[in-house]
């Protein structure tokens, strides 16, 4: 995998209708910088909320995934987002006019199209990879689903369906590479049973189905009063094809076209994590959901994953960025980098020298880092992570509410490299923030604790 972050290099467009409300938008792919993920905006709505594709904005699943920030929300993502990782890139803004991503065909192929049609412009810092390390497998126990996912060099998925279905056969797909995803995923289509169409209408659901976008399968022989009510619904001419019991004129792109198609939600929905897996996943019987609560246990384990410091690896905040938003100057700056920065977490880097003014008096015969120092050290590496949420950081304070829960495992000496890596416990409301926090030096574990503090703007 190749470590650095990509954008677009040009605006470019699409439109199209929604699946789901039948609502025509307009979406418009600009760069974005380095570290921005994937992030919606709403040009739609006062203000242009973002609502970046990330599990904290995750809000439902009915047939698609919805992400919902504040009173914004876009639904139906998947198709874009698979888009978007199928070409390898990390940071785009995805500017929308309405509620609902486009359909298009049913599948992310134009999305995928227009987007290398803009170009790909290489960013000079480095990708977020989450590497397996060890076997994991996770059954969703509401719906049966399974995920295996276990070490391997790159990115690759397997997929297995059985819908039970006289028309829909058992199933699977795999895709060994992303860079295979262009030619053996983004066309496949996605696909409903006839005997959904009505239920899914009644939940207010496809308003803007049709032919054109999915692949409508049939168990049974469709008699004429029911291909009417369906075209009084749709305005479409359907027609019964006997031979492989779909009801249109088309057939399909691939023998395993449905299970290509469920590989490919797989990828959009795991965009999700805003960050790339290195590992092979199996998995049988995968859904919107299933994909949604596999993805959580992921994100779990990354929390719990030992950030290792790269000095070779571009900061996301070096110092002087860090004192746009800090008020505090040496000696009382304690950290020296942000290593990475999204909405929920933080991991900064101090880097321990004997030239620090309190080895001076503190324990001048054997230099010994404060534990005070330490936790003020982290939550200047929080203050980042609660700045980063408003506009103007440089007008605002960091106050401590509350330190709990603080425990030294080992002794911090010069020469060390502290790296702090900070975790929301809820969401950031009015300005308060609650985290968890973990000091490493290399992977050994020296200290944890727990945080809570307010920003207040400077009158």
């Amino acid at each position: 995998m190749k470590n650095h972050q990509n954008t677009i290099s040009e605006t470019c467009s699409i439109s199209g209708h929604g699946l789901h409300t039948g609502v025509t938008t307009k979406i418009t792919f600009k760069p974005a910088p380095s570290n921005t993920g994937l992030c919606f905006i709403r040009t739609d709505l006062e203000g242009k909320p973002k609502i970046k594709a990330h599990l904290s904005n995750f809000f439902e699943t009915k047939r698609s995934t919805l992400l919902k920030k504040g009173n914004a929300s876009i639904q139906t993502t998947e198709h874009v987002l698979a888009a978007a990782k199928g070409l390898d890139l990390d940071n785009l803004y995805i500017e929308i006019d309405g509620p609902e991503v486009p359909i298009l065909d049913g599948s992310s192929i134009q999305f995928l199209q227009i987007l290398k049609k803009a170009g790909i412009s290489k960013q000079n810092s480095a990708k977020k990879v989450f590497k397996i390390t060890s076997p994991h497998h996770f059954i969703d126990k509401n719906t049966g689903s399974e995920y295996f996912i276990e070490p391997h060099e790159r990115l690759a998925i397997e997929v297995n369906i059985d819908y039970k279905s006289k028309t829909l056969k058992k199933s699977g797909a795999k895709l060994e590479s992303m860079s295979n995803f262009e030619s053996e995923i983004a066309d496949s289509r996605t696909f409903v049973f006839l005997k959904e169409i009505l239920p899914l209408l009644d939940n207010n659901l496809i308003k803007g189905g049709s032919l054109d976008c999915a692949i409508v399968f049939s168990e049974e022989e469709v008699n004429h009063k029911e291909l009417l009510k369906l075209a009084e619904i749709f305005g479409d001419k359907y027609k019964y094809n006997n031979h492989n019991g779909i009801l249109n004129n088309t057939t399909l792109k691939y023998d395993n076209e449905p299970a290509r198609h469920k590989l490919l939600d797989v990828i959009g929905d795991l965009a999700l994590l805003n960050c790339n897996i290195q590992g092979r996943l199996v998995i049988n019987k995968p859904g919107h959901k299933s994909n949604i609560a596999f993805a959580k246990k992921l994100n779990e384990l990354m929390k719990k994953s030992i950030p290792i410091y790269n000095p070779n690896q571009p900061a996301v905040k070096d110092i002087h960025q860090i004192m746009e938003m800090l008020p505090h100057r040496p000696p009382f700056l304690l950290i020296d980098k942000i290593m990475d920065l999204d909405e929920t977490s933080v991991v900064g880097v101090k880097n321990v020298t004997i030239n620090e003014d309190f080895f001076k008096g503190h324990f001048p015969g054997e230099a010994v880092m404060p534990g005070v120092l330490q936790v003020e050290a982290m939550a200047q590496t929080g203050g980042i992570l609660i700045l980063n949420t408003v506009e103007d950081p440089e007008n605002y304070l960091t106050y401590f509410m509350k330190i709990d829960k603080v425990k030294f495992k080992q002794k911090v000496v010069p020469g060390d490299t502290l790296v702090f890596s900070c975790e929301l416990m809820s969401p950031i409301r009015r300005g308060i923030c609650h985290m968890f926090g973990k000091a490493y030096v290399g992977e050994k574990l020296v200290m944890e604790a727990e945080l809570m503090a307010q920003i207040k703007k400077v009158k």
